[in-house]
């Protein structure tokens, strides 16, 4: 993948949805996938192809900084219960020598059911802590949505390795 002199690589990009989903998102939510997505930004960097290495470090660095942007842990009933075991997944993938789509395709198994599982907790932080009870057996929709999320990557990761297979 070349870059024209002058345009903006993947990093920038993401660092640049990264301001603009915080700025237009608001709230906790906005900021935290700011965090995110500077994160991975940041981590793929412009100058060179994303690859598997560089994806899941940042995909683990952005797991770092919204657990510290947002403090919430694995059990908290939020995103974070999808995004830690995704990226411990992705990031144990990729450290075996798998690809980034196999990794990823690897790590949305576990992103699906751990965002199936939220159902079970009673939320302790986020929007749905006001409802305590009343919220279990409903998963939480910050892990719903996370999982959605990785899950529409993996297809476009399949779809882009597919299309590679072709030419």
């Amino acid at each position: 993948m070349k870059l024209r002199p002058g345009a903006a690589g993947a990093g920038t990009l993401l660092c640049r949805a990264a301001d603009a989903w915080a700025d237009k998102a608001g709230g906790t939510s906005g900021a935290l996938w700011g965090v995110a997505l500077t994160a991975i930004g940041t981590a793929i960097g412009d100058n060179q192809t994303p690859d598997a290495a560089r994806i899941a470090s940042g995909v683990r660095q952005a797991q770092e900084g919204i657990q510290h942007f947002g403090r919430a842990q694995v059990g908290d009933k939020t995103m974070v219960d999808v995004l830690v075991p995704f990226s411990d997944s992705l990031n144990a993938a990729v450290a075996r020598g798998a690809s980034l789509t196999e990794a990823w395709h690897e790590a949305v198994r576990v992103a699906n059911q751990a965002a199936q599982t939220t159902a079970q907790l009673l939320p302790k932080m986020g929007r749905a802590r006001p409802l305590v009870e009343k919220s279990l057996g409903t998963p939480d929709a910050g892990a719903i949505s996370l999982a959605m999320i990785v899950n529409t990557v993996a297809d476009l990761l399949k779809d882009h390795a597919t299309a590679e297979q072709g030419a």
